[in-house]
């Protein structure tokens, strides 16, 4: 089972022991603090996701998701899910939408989402769900 949080603003996933990060940070990150080695210039646009190196153990703390899909597959499905591809940047309000949680922060919303059903949905439904959501109004 494949955990799916979040940090310094990016996606950051655990699958199979490896960790990725999808997107571009959108706030400087303390990388040793966190436990990965600094990853270098990242620049979601050229490579949407990279694979980050642990220097000690990473647990990706609350809130976040859980899906069924493992592997490389993993990221590369959650920069069809979850990126802005003009900017690199993972949507706010796509992930507020598949964690239901309310665009008040001030109702609690479960520490663990399962989202199992993120690896199931065909594309062009997905798609259909982006384009409503990322419409500027």
């Amino acid at each position: 089972m494949a955990r799916v949080g979040r940090l310094a603003g990016a996606i950051l996933t655990e699958t199979q022991g490896r960790f990725y990060l999808v997107g571009n940070t959108k706030v400087p990150c303390d990388w040793a603090e966190v436990g990965f080695e600094p990853p270098g210039d990242i620049d979601a646009l050229a490579r949407p996701f990279i694979q980050l190196t642990p220097r000690k153990h990473v647990d990706i703390a609350p809130p976040y998701l859980l899906l069924d899909v493992e592997g490389d597959a993993l990221p590369r499905m959650l920069v069809d899910l979850f990126l802005i591809q003009r900017t690199g940047s993972i949507s706010e309000r796509l992930w507020r939408l598949v964690r239901g949680q309310p665009e008040e922060d001030s109702i609690p919303v479960a520490a663990v989402t399962p989202a199992r059903w993120l690896g199931e949905i065909p594309q062009p439904i997905w798609q259909i769900v982006r384009d409503a959501v990322l419409r500027c109004t």
